[in-house]
């Protein structure tokens, strides 16, 4: 048999390999070799072609037919073979394969070898492949060489000790006396070793936190510990550009931040401490740095004090000065978790922060805006809506969208005055475009309409805005529902706030005339327009004529929305005209949505859902259900009013006012039941009036509380809601007993990088049917999609109609409130047939 070549000679044929497959061809005629070098039990070179054989491993080439192998290095009484023999089973062996059972008995017997450094290959290997049952049958070994004298044995048991005590938990109470001990050691790296291993125990065992707080008093011997790290002179085999072991001091600031959470008696022990730490480090260096951002993090997860949280919030403040990129964006990062902890020492760092936003690296960028938008309060809210103005024009597109909700959401919270509030939301719209939001639109309208003494202003300045760009679609649709509720201020000439705009109706309807014929404007837009020029109908007199030609027009529009829309506000002109002022009036106050106030379930005409919060215990009308009507006013709002009829004995309302059209469920079928009874007084009344009084059983059904599972086979799962990371899915479920009730779990996700926190799902559907909700399983979504939040829904539908539902989601994002809305449509069939 000739003699094998030498691992350096077949590195240096496989690097000089011209192709792929030249590559190839060496490696199959060297593994080829191997094998047969293998067969033939020669003892002599295995340990030579074990060592090729792992070098072809690192390659990416297959080679676990050199398993065995690896077992007879192991055994073999030569250092040199039991290194390559451990080397190949870390790298060939795992517990996944049967082979790596085999190792245990040559383990257990190098563990206690004589020589330190065949116990410590022995000691790496089990740290790498060891399994559940290795673990259980070593860890009294490793436990007794944690007690053994020698330093270098130690550290490598302590090491081997982290990786059982996270394979098995169950273990971690054997390594407890022994862990205390190692903490004595004046080797430091026996002391980092002990560090993590008591780290690990305290994060998996609450019972062993306590024990090492409360009955081993570690925290006073790791502040000593970290004491002398700081205090000890130049050390040659410890220094790291002029600091004394940082490592061991970051580990040892983790472990203290974990044994002084929620606990004052550690917290006080170590504020000394960490004063000492945060005011001596050195930070012209990335070492120091780190030292200090550790400190920090420990400082504003314990009960510590005032000053020293103001300190690590100061060292922050001092970071984002820093040329490096990556300090900077860890102080942002930092400060955005920090910021409600101790909100006014980072109002100090506002100004910095704010310079942030100019940073061209986008990271920082991201982190700038979201800590801006947390530090505006009433007091600096007009500079802070300035500075973020300005970033609004100058960012990136991708972060306009967020910038422009944001801005209006905390314009809303904050403004000192309508004027002020009704400034800024116009000047996002005319500033960000067409990367505005739904909601940035109905939040303008609805301050619009609260600020009767603004309204002529906001019109007139709308009015400007819409005659300068006609590509903007979010401006062009507020300022045409401006327009056509307002348009009779307009052209009145008479505005308080500003200077008189002279306009005439004919230049109104030009306007609105050139917004519909314009082919950058969107359906919706056009939509808007549409209904706008409807509504001045009734605020103009000299262009009515014009107006019903125009009406007329877009009666032959392609679009069936325009066509519809046009063809029914024709017919008001023709049949219904002495309607036609009533139900054109101005819009009445919109009532801004109220998460807390907003309940579950079913709808009451006299209960709102968005504002509602009481129980009506006013004894009820029976009424039976009246026949669908034809009127035009019904085909117009696309709701039958026969039934949406007020079902109590109520003050009555203004005629003209449709308050009591505005409802979550304006827009679904609100066909009533056959009959309503009294409202119950107990949580489930509102089911149990609405249940005939026999049905007991379909009671029991929507009254028990099912497992969530994967659906009923056969029925198709939806997605209900996806915007923003966040998405909602349905599965559904059919209650044998009784097929009129349906079971709906729902599943919500969230796919972006940022929790959702605070998350409510709520649902309402029409009056024929009854919904119940069952609790959560919480309220915080986590980032990417790494869990959800579950939810049961009940649906008795005993009519069979189709399911309608409207859906609201609440949920708090970087400390923001976010509301969503949404509606679905698409049941499965298979729900009601």
């Amino acid at each position: 048999m000739p003699t094998p070549k030498r691992l350096r000679d077949l590195i240096r044929e496989i690097r000089s390999a011209r192709t792929a497959a030249d590559e190839r061809s060496v490696v199959n005629k060297e593994c080829a070799q191997i094998r047969s070098t293998f067969r033939e039990e020669d003892n002599t070179y295995r340990c030579r072609n074990v060592a090729k054989m792992l070098y072809i491993h690192m390659l990416g080439y297959p080679a676990h037919f050199g398993q065995l192998e690896c077992l007879k290095l192991i055994a073999s009484p030569k250092f040199t073979d039991k290194r390559i023999g451990y080397l190949g089973a870390m790298l060939l062996l795992d517990e996944r394969t049967d082979v790596h059972l085999l190792v245990t008995n040559c383990l257990k017997n190098d563990l206690g070898h004589q020589t330190q450094y065949v116990a410590h290959l022995a000691l790496s290997t089990l740290g790498n492949i060891c399994s559940t049952e290795m673990s259980r049958d070593l860890a009294g070994e490793i436990e007794r060489m944690l007690k053994t004298s020698n330093a270098y044995i130690k550290k490598k048991a302590g090491l081997c000790a982290f990786c059982i005590v996270r394979k098995v938990p169950d273990l971690m109470e054997m390594f407890i006396p022994a862990t205390r001990a190692l903490l004595n050691e004046k080797n430091h790296g026996v002391l980092l070793t002990a560090v993590c291993l008591i780290t690990e125990m305290c994060r998996l065992s609450h019972d062993i936190l306590n024990h090492f707080r409360k009955v081993k008093k570690l925290v006073p011997q790791l502040v000593r510990i970290l004491k002398n790290l700081i205090m000890s002179g130049y050390s040659p085999e410890h220094d790291v550009s002029g600091v004394s072991d940082p490592f061991l001091q970051v580990k040892i600031l983790r472990l203290l931040r974990i044994l002084g959470k929620n606990d004052m008696e550690a917290s006080e022990t170590m504020n000394d401490i960490l004063a000492q730490v945060a005011t001596n480090t050195e930070t012209s260096k990335n070492v120091g740095n780190a030292i200090l951002y550790e400190t920090v993090l420990t400082i504003m997860d314990i009960k510590s004090e005032s000053g020293l949280r103001v300190l690590a919030v100061n060292i922050l403040g001092r970071f984002l000065l820093n040329s490096d990129k990556n300090i900077r964006y860890v102080a942002l990062n930092t400060l955005l978790k920090v910021v409600h902890a101790d909100y006014n020492a980072v109002q100090r760092h506002r100004s910095t922060i704010v310079d942030c936003l100019k940073d061209p690296d986008i990271s920082i960028k991201k982190r700038a805006m979201e800590l801006s938008f947390a530090l505006v309060n009433s007091n600096n809210a007009r500079g802070m809506m300035k500075e973020l103005l300005t970033f609004l024009e100058k960012c990136e597109p991708e972060f306009k969208s967020d910038v422009c909700s944001n801005i209006v959401s905390t314009a809303d919270r904050y403004s000192p005055n309508r004027r002020w509030h009704i400034d800024t939301v116009m000047k996002v719209l005319t500033t960000a475009g067409d990367y505005v939001r739904d909601d940035v639109v109905s939040t303008l309208i609805q301050l619009v309409a609260s600020a009767d003494t603004l309204q002529a202003y906001t019109v007139q300045q709308l009015f400007k805005a819409m005659c300068d760009e006609t590509s903007q679609q979010p401006l062009l649709q507020v300022g045409t529902w401006c327009v056509g509720e307002y348009g009779d201020l307009l052209i009145s000439g008479q505005c308080e706030e500003d200077e008189p705009l002279q306009v005439t109706e004919n230049e109104v309807i030009d306007v609105l005339e050139q917004i519909l014929v314009t082919s950058t404007s969107t359906v919706v837009t056009k939509q808007y327009a549409v209904t706008a020029i409807m509504k001045l109908s009734t605020r103009f007199t000299v262009s009515l004529p014009r107006i019903k030609q125009v009406i007329a027009y877009y009666g032959t529009s392609t679009n069936t929305d325009l066509q519809q829309r046009s063809v029914e506000f024709s017919a008001l002109f023709d049949k219904q005209d002495h309607m036609r002022s009533g139900l054109l009036e101005k819009m009445p106050l919109i009532e801004k949505s109220n998460t807390t106030s907003l309940p579950n379930g079913d709808t009451n005409e006299e209960d709102n859902l968005l504002n509602s919060g009481e129980t009506n215990n006013q004894p009820q009308i029976q009424q039976p259900v009246q026949p669908q009507s034809t009127n035009i006013l019904d085909d117009l709002l696309g709701i039958d009013l026969s039934s949406a009829a007020p079902a109590t004995i109520a003050p009555a309302k203004s005629s003209s006012s449709g308050g009591e059209l505005l409802d979550l469920l304006g827009g679904l079928d609100m066909s009533a039941g056959s009959t309503f009874p009294p409202a119950q007084p107990n949580a489930f009344g509102m089911l149990d009036g609405m249940l005939p009084m026999q049905s007991t059983e379909q009671m029991n059904l929507l009254n028990s509380q099912p497992v969530m599972t994967n659906g009923t086979p056969g029925i198709p799962s939806i997605t209900a809601f996806e915007k923003n990371g966040l998405k909602v899915d349905f599965s559904f479920e059919r209650t044998d007993p009784n097929p009129t009730v349906t079971s709906i779990n729902v599943a919500a996700s969230n796919s972006s990088l940022t929790p959702l926190s605070d998350f409510v799902f709520q649902a309402a559907v029409p009056k024929s049917f009854q919904l119940q909700l069952l609790s959560p399983s919480g309220n915080l979504l986590p980032p990417n999609n790494s869990g959800t939040v579950t939810q049961v829904l009940k649906i008795n539908n005993p009519q069979k109609q189709p399911i309608r539902m409207r859906l609201r989601m609440t949920y708090t994002l970087n400390g923001t409130p976010i509301t969503e809305q949404g509606e679905v449509s698409n049941f499965p069939d298979a729900l009601w047939q």
